[in-house]
């Protein structure tokens, strides 16, 4: 017959010290686990999200990012009269956006060499084409010096306020509103009227890309090959959201750092629950002589201390969630490789991240203490009575 845990939960309080120092190096190990786990999932959500199911975004073939794509004005034009492109509401006019991506220096607090960040040069149909709302101010006028920033950067930029000014390449351009795309990284970037940014930039002839909203989504994969087989517009078609998704490999060194330390202090983790699991046997030698000549079995006193050991750990596994929790939703930012400049986005701590914290925690647990319950229900009766 099984031993009740509630004999286990009362050993694990009347050794409360070893019980507090094990679960707290546990504790530990989870939220390094999760916090690593949290920061990826934050940036992965935040490229995931970006786009629209409907837009389709066409670069240069042979170019693996809007940086080192280059669309020419007659090709954009061209794209046009393609009868699979939708059309803006209560207007006749396609829904394709001609647009030109670069990267600037912004001035940071505490940083030496600024922050790069993506400026977009749109036209108004840029803005329609996607999920935006202004936060303050409004958005840039045509043909005028003036930015749109996003959430991420208006946080992290202590100029990027409307009303003030930003030194952008040769140029000032005042800063008229502060743009909000939910979880995407268009917080991460900066808008600009198309035309301006090319002049200022020297790029009149070669643009980045364009963005085009399918008629429906049963015309995206026709839209798609069309423009693919043009030979005369020599581009390639993708997925708004794929084209996102795919940025998400800042975060994996940063996984797989994290996944590191986790791992290095896990077997630290477990060698302290075994050696707490080993002294508490040594201490429970006469319990555990009681025990079998109460007529319970090598396999319930086994599977009680092993159920001891997960206990100790799921609770570790709990404090650990508890600790990493104030991250979520904190905001911070990474370098993104594609881009060439910083991501803005949130820590997110849900419940599947907590669940496999405390999963990681109850692995702990049952690596540390297989072999000491292992060795306790090996006792010989006898000895076990000695104490031996």
């Amino acid at each position: 017959m099984p031993i009740p845990l509630n004999y286990n939960l009362r050993n694990l309080f009347v050794r409360r010290t070893t019980t507090v120092m094990t679960m707290s190096g546990i504790a530990l190990t989870v939220a390094v686990f999760l916090a690593a786990l949290a920061l990826v999932n934050g940036l992965r959500a935040t490229l995931e999200s970006t786009g629209s199911p409907l837009n389709l975004l066409v670069l240069r073939k042979g170019s693996t990012t809007e940086l080192n794509s280059a669309i020419r004005e007659d090709v954009y034009r061209d794209m046009l009269f393609n009868a699979g492109i939708a059309h803006l509401s209560n207007s006749e006019s396609p829904a394709a956006s001609l647009e030109l991506v670069t990267v600037v220096n912004l001035p940071r607090p505490g940083s030496l060499g600024g922050e790069s960040t993506a400026l977009r040069g749109v036209l108004p149909v840029g803005i329609e084409l996607r999920n935006l709302r202004l936060q303050d101010g409004r958005w840039f006028q045509p043909g005028q010096r003036e930015i749109v920033v996003g959430a991420s950067v208006a946080l992290r930029c202590a100029d990027a306020r409307v009303g003030k000014r930003l030194r952008i390449g040769n140029s000032e351009w005042q800063v008229v509103g502060i743009m909000d795309g939910g979880h995407s990284a268009v917080n991460s970037e900066i808008f600009a009227d198309l035309n301006q940014v090319s002049t200022d930039f020297n790029r009149r002839e070669q643009y980045s890309s364009v963005l085009v909203r399918a008629a429906s989504a049963s015309a995206i994969s026709a839209l798609a090959n069309s423009f693919d087989n043009d030979p005369r517009l020599n581009v390639k078609t993708q997925s708004e959201q794929d084209y996102y998704a795919r940025q998400t490999a800042p975060g994996t060194p940063m996984l797989q750092l994290g996944l590191l330390v986790a791992f290095i202090m896990a077997i630290g983790s477990s060698f302290a629950a075994m050696n707490t699991m080993y002294a508490t046997i040594a201490r429970r030698a006469r319990e555990i002589g009681t025990l079998r000549v109460l007529g319970f079995s090598q396999a319930s006193i086994m599977l009680s201390f092993l159920a001891e050991s997960a206990i100790l750990a799921g609770f570790g596994g709990l404090i650990g969630c508890l600790l990493v929790l104030p991250l979520n939703a904190v905001t911070t930012s990474v370098g993104n490789f594609t881009t060439m400049s910083q991501t803005g986005f949130t820590f997110h701590v849900g419940l599947r991240v907590a669940l496999t914290g405390i999963g990681f925690s109850l692995a702990m647990g049952l690596v540390g203490g297989f072999f000491p319950a292992r060795s306790a229900a090996k006792k010989e009766i006898l000895r076990a009575l000695r104490g031996a």
